[in-house]
């Protein structure tokens, strides 16, 4: 079978060219801080339409993107499809398996995925990788069958957990990392951007946003950004997209709105308590603090940390993206269950930028693994 006929990047002195191909792209959180970090795309798969055409419209053409599964992209295909031999593969395998809302079942055939990831790493031979998963992946004990299925192709392998509100993303969420490579040693990690006093919380993440009730929409910005983080989001916008709120019924609109800031389903009277969910649901987000985690139910009151601070209603698609660190200017397409998914599967933006900046920094590559 013919092969990529490119020589190797430069070693680790010459690092800022670092190219890379995306697998499991999604709608592109992951491609976007990667760019963001200097990083030069070169090609992306996702075989869900709606999230390659989110990322086909936030990317140039220069970073195609393709709708394709991943196990029928076989050698040949990559070769037809790459002009340049990347230097790096990334990209986060599909996470429902190790998702904690879920089973949860260790023989899940989504769990092993990933080794269509190192069958990739495998045919292009890359200098190095970067996989990353939510922290589900750790909790069931993959961690050391990751390593060792990458280590047998002759990289060294660490793997790390970080939390996004530590690198300026408004959410608690957890996120485990694989960072292998040839030739540098093993990756320490990112330092951390953000200490806790410093976290960006949900108000100042979304505060600027129009106000709205259920089942209202909005496409105008009302009022100017209130902190650094809002006006950075929306930077290159001029207008809203996806800012729209989901129908709620009126007795639940009733009984959400005895709930305060932060506060759960226990201030809700008896006589208005909703008859359905779960202990940790019909609760709104801290405004003083980062959300927890944004789910595909950011719209629904019934999930898990998903009402607005003040308002009675679930949260937007846009509310949604700005807790994940996507500016304003990312659009997304499909409908609005579509665009929550692309949402809450996406890789962070400023965790991924994050990460990518530190690969690239010689200092943060040592001799040894290290946690």
């Amino acid at each position: 079978m013919a092969e990529l006929h490119l020589e190797r990047p430069p070693a680790k002195q010459d690092v800022a060219t670092a190219t890379f191909v995306d697998l499991f792209a999604g709608a592109g959180g992951l491609s976007y801080g990667l760019t963001d970090a200097g990083w030069v795309g070169l090609l992306a798969l996702d075989s869900w339409a709606d999230a390659v055409e989110s990322y086909r419209q936030a990317f140039d053409a220069k970073h195609p993107v393709h709708e394709v599964n991943v196990g029928d992209a076989t050698k040949s295909w990559f070769l037809r499809h790459l002009a340049e031999k990347p230097s790096w593969i990334v990209g986060g395998p599909p996470c429902q398996g190790y998702s904690t809302i879920g089973k949860r079942l260790r023989n899940d055939p989504k769990n092993y995925l990933f080794q269509e990831f190192v069958r990739v790493v495998h045919d292009l031979e890359p200098d190095g990788f970067l996989l990353e998963n939510v922290i589900g992946m750790k909790d069931m004990r993959f961690v050391d069958e990751v390593k060792e299925e990458f280590e047998a192709l002759d990289y060294a392998v660490a793997c790390h957990v970080l939390r996004a509100a530590d690198y300026g993303v408004p959410q608690l969420r957890h996120r485990v990392v694989f960072v292998g490579h040839r030739d540098w040693g093993y990756f320490r990690g990112p330092e951390r951007t953000h200490q806790p006093d410093s976290h960006v919380s949900v108000w100042e993440a979304i505060g600027d946003l129009p106000e709205l009730g259920p089942g209202e929409s909005a496409t105008g910005y009302e009022k100017p950004p209130q902190t650094s983080y809002q006006a950075e989001m929306r930077i290159g916008s001029e207008s809203l997209q996806g800012h729209e709120v989901s129908k709620h019924p009126p007795e639940l609109v009733r009984a959400i709105s005895f709930i305060p800031d932060g506060g759960n389903r226990r201030s809700i009277p008896d006589e208005y308590q909703p008859s359905s969910g779960y202990h940790n649901s019909y609760s709104r987000l801290n405004s003083r603090a980062p959300a927890v985690a944004v789910s595909s139910n950011m719209g629904k009151p019934s999930g898990t940390r998903c009402i607005h601070p003040f308002q009675h209603r679930g949260l937007t698609a846009r509310e949604g993206a700005r807790l994940q660190s996507f500016p304003d200017r990312f659009h997304w397409s499909g409908g609005l269950v579509s665009q929550r998914l692309q949402i809450a599967n996406a890789v962070p933006p400023r965790l991924a930028e994050a990460v990518g900046r530190a690969i690239l920094d010689p200092a943060r590559w040592g001799p040894s693994p290290s946690e």
